[in-house]
């Protein structure tokens, strides 16, 4: 499992890397389960279907925002491509990452 785990970490991070600013306000969320699905790892989904990568963005996107307290993610680490995953994803790939420090407010940029 942690083999699969790392490529699907990697797999979001090549996606989103033209848009990646580690240090940034504005971020999306990509849900890790339907990323698995979609990559074929099924057995990922179910245990990570309400779990969420997140991608600081370099700019903001167009449409709704929301203001996130940054402690939300006190146990989120960063992932060497710049988004930041809860810290039980992490252990699960047997990784250890930098924590991933948010900025006082953050911003969730929504569709």
């Amino acid at each position: 499992m942690d083999d699969k785990i790392i490529r699907l970490l990697d797999r979001i991070g090549e996606t989103y890397k033209e848009h990646i600013a580690p240090d940034a306000r504005h971020y999306i969320e990509v849900n890790i389960g339907r990323k698995a699905r979609e990559m074929g790892y099924e057995e990922l989904f179910e245990p990570f279907r309400e779990t969420y990568a997140i991608v600081p963005l370099k700019t903001p996107r167009a449409g709704m925002k929301v203001r996130i307290d940054g402690r939300t993610f006190v146990n989120y680490r960063r992932h060497h491509s710049g988004i930041a995953i809860p810290e039980y994803v992490a252990r699960a790939a047997g990784t250890t990452l930098e924590a991933f420090i948010a900025r006082d407010s953050m911003v969730l940029n929504c569709a």
